[in-house]
């Protein structure tokens, strides 16, 4: 008999991931239809320079974004400290951007990166440090927008670390005490390797997440009076796998080489996840 969750997950899953696929195949017309053109889409990435350049993109922000884990291991590491005050304002603090909506996010940042008024300028300013345009400069611009993922992904890592500190036993910390283990020496030594599930599982999520950047790049590219951003020079630095998409199926209405793209796309996820859990049998430890 067919669950309704099998229903459901044909319905919203499968079929337009089938549907995407035979997409992928053909060529849409003008007014709509699609005229099969064999993996004519497939060899056209390979001839497109912009494809090398969104993968590259894609990569970078990805790695950056990876440099925000240990961030996050250290301050939940900090706010489960016994004594602490005010750690449940911390807490709320480091989680509002994950309850904030994007829009709202990329308003604070594009004001923030204001290369005339913003206020990170203002900031470097008070030190002697000339400001950059970081939202429309090519050679910082993905590093800028990677700054705000880390930002935005540092709470809900946190509160996953945070629970995974609440299942290490108290007992292990008393024992590394009596034998005069300090502090640094029981984090490496005890909380990192028995948190390390936990780790495992922040990094798969972040990658995934990484991968599929778009709406980020999309608010902060995108400028007024022009067609998904393409007027600001620092769009080819920054378009992601996930915007190429968008821009060739639904700004160029190639609807059939983004669905080549976003198969693209599909299988670097596939192949980054498998990765993951077959490295994942070196360092991650189950107690």
């Amino acid at each position: 008999m067919v669950t309704p969750m099998t229903i459901g997950l044909m319905i919203f899953y499968l079929w337009p991931v089938a549907q995407t696929f035979f997409y992928s195949f053909t060529k849409s017309g003008p007014f709509g239809g699609h005229t099969w053109i064999g993996t004519a889409n497939y060899r056209a990435l390979l001839d497109e320079p912009s494809v090398g350049q969104a993968v590259a993109n894609t990569l970078l922000y990805t790695i950056i974004q990876l440099a925000g884990i240990p961030l996050a291991v250290l301050l939940a590491a900090l706010l489960n400290q016994r004594g602490l005050r005010g750690r449940s304002v911390y807490r709320t603090l480091y989680f509002l951007p994950v309850v904030t909506m994007p829009v709202a996010v990329a308003m604070l940042w594009r004001w923030m990166y204001n290369g005339d008024y913003g206020l990170v300028n203002q900031l470097l300013s008070v030190i002697g440090v000339q400001g950059a345009h970081w939202a429309s400069d090519p050679s910082v611009a993905l590093y800028a927008l990677a700054a705000i993922g880390i930002w935005m992904a540092l709470g809900y890592n946190m509160v996953i670390f945070l629970a995974g500190l609440q299942g290490i036993p108290a007992t292990y910390y008393e024992a590394a005490a009596i034998d005069g283990a300090g502090p640094a020496r029981t984090f490496f030594r005890i909380t990192v390797p028995l948190l390390s599930p936990s780790i495992f599982f922040a990094t798969v999520l972040t990658v995934i997440n990484s991968l599929q950047m778009f709406d980020l790049a999309y608010m902060m590219m995108s400028t007024p009076g022009s067609a998904a951003g393409t007027a600001n020079p620092a769009l080819p630095r920054v378009r992601t796998i996930s915007y190429l998409f968008y821009q060739k199926a639904f700004v160029e209405h190639d609807l059939g080489f983004g669905a080549a793209v976003a198969f693209v796309l599909l299988a670097f996820i596939l192949v980054m996840t498998i990765l993951q859990f077959r490295l994942q049998r070196r360092w991650v430890h189950y107690a």
